[in-house]
């Protein structure tokens, strides 16, 4: 049977989650976390619009908090209390989108110039 998407995990189900599937992802007062470093406030706001678009997409709305050269994310089901499928399943998208390297694919897109400080705009983790 498969497991509701409205059905709160567990701390150690969360915690066991998060360290194969979204390892710079952490719990935190009952919210899955994450923060993103960036180079300024453009890469802020880029960061911000990503995610509100993903968000929106998928009808699921964090909690954002921004500052000049971060932005964290928190993800929580209100409806179940607590952390669900639906959170996770935002939070790997969000992850993906904003820490896409195209010049690391290999393809066609090379991607912003990382050897110049005008066109940063995030700070990879990975």
């Amino acid at each position: 049977m498969e497991r509701s998407k409205q059905i709160a995990f567990s701390e150690d189900e969360i915690r066991a989650r998060l360290e194969h599937e979204l390892p710079q992802w952490y719990l935190e007062n009952g919210w899955l976390r994450r923060r993103y470093r960036t180079e300024g406030w453009k890469g802020t706001l880029m960061v911000i619009n990503a995610v509100a678009h993903l968000a929106e997409a998928a009808w699921h709305h964090p909690d954002i908090t921004a500052s000049y050269a971060f932005v964290i994310v928190k993800l929580q089901s209100h409806d179940a209390k607590g952390i669900t499928e639906k959170d996770f399943e935002l939070a790997r998208k969000i992850e993906d989108v904003v820490h896409w390297q195209p010049a690391k694919a290999g393809g066609a897109l090379t991607g912003t110039p990382a050897d110049d400080p005008r066109f940063r705009y995030i700070k990879y983790d990975y």
